[in-house]
């Protein structure tokens, strides 16, 4: 993300590579991005995925759960494991390793984010504290969340939790690759997706 610094100087959004996020999801995104009044900042956004739309059909996931204010804005986002459906309901395995039901319409957090261009003033001068706490550390990630719960804990920006009814999908384990595979054919084949990106 820290690469497009120089050429980035409206809102954008970011998106993992390896995710299908359905159009819905872009299409929300789209519309909060575009209606920000110019010069906006601190102003982000982050498109919450309704936890029954992102399991896998083989086996548990891990999610991070949102949890926000009475406006609809981020306060937190717990990383959740062991979430699947089971008896028809989707559960988790909690701290103390007891399973908890939450519910379907829950948000969480496939990282599609949303962000002003001051987003990479902040980050790169986070990223400077990370590499020196990290330096012994050759797989430690920067990861986004760790930078929005900062600038969120800090007061600095807002993060808007938008909503969407898409289903988002991934090869979280090697036997969903059929079925990820079976999903974007049915896309194509309703004229939702095209068969040849470029």
């Amino acid at each position: 993300v820290m690469m497009g610094a120089d050429v980035i100087k409206e809102p954008f959004a970011v998106i993992n590579c390896d995710d299908f996020y359905g159009r819905d999801s872009f299409q929300v995104m789209g519309k909060f991005l575009s209606e920000l009044p110019e010069g906006s900042k601190n102003v982000y956004s982050m498109v919450g995925f309704r936890i029954g739309n992102t399991l896998s059909e083989s086996g548990s996931v891990a999610r991070g759960v949102c949890e926000t204010n009475a406006e609809g804005y981020l306060t937190t986002v717990v990383e959740r494991t062991a979430i699947e459906r089971i008896d028809g309901k989707v559960s988790f395995k909690d701290e103390n390793g007891v399973m908890q039901s939450i519910a379907d319409n829950t948000p969480v957090s496939m990282n599609m984010w949303g962000f002003t261009p001051d987003y990479f003033e902040y980050s790169e001068e986070y990223f400077k504290e990370f590499l020196k706490a990290n330096m012994d550390n050759l797989k430690a990630e920067y990861f986004i969340p760790l930078m929005v719960n900062k600038l969120i804990n800090e007061g600095t920006a807002t993060v808007k939790v938008l909503d969407t009814t898409s289903k988002w999908f991934g090869v979280t384990y090697a036997a969903d690759r059929q079925s990820v595979v079976d999903k974007i054919q049915a896309l194509v084949d309703a004229g939702e997706y095209p068969a040849k990106l470029f």
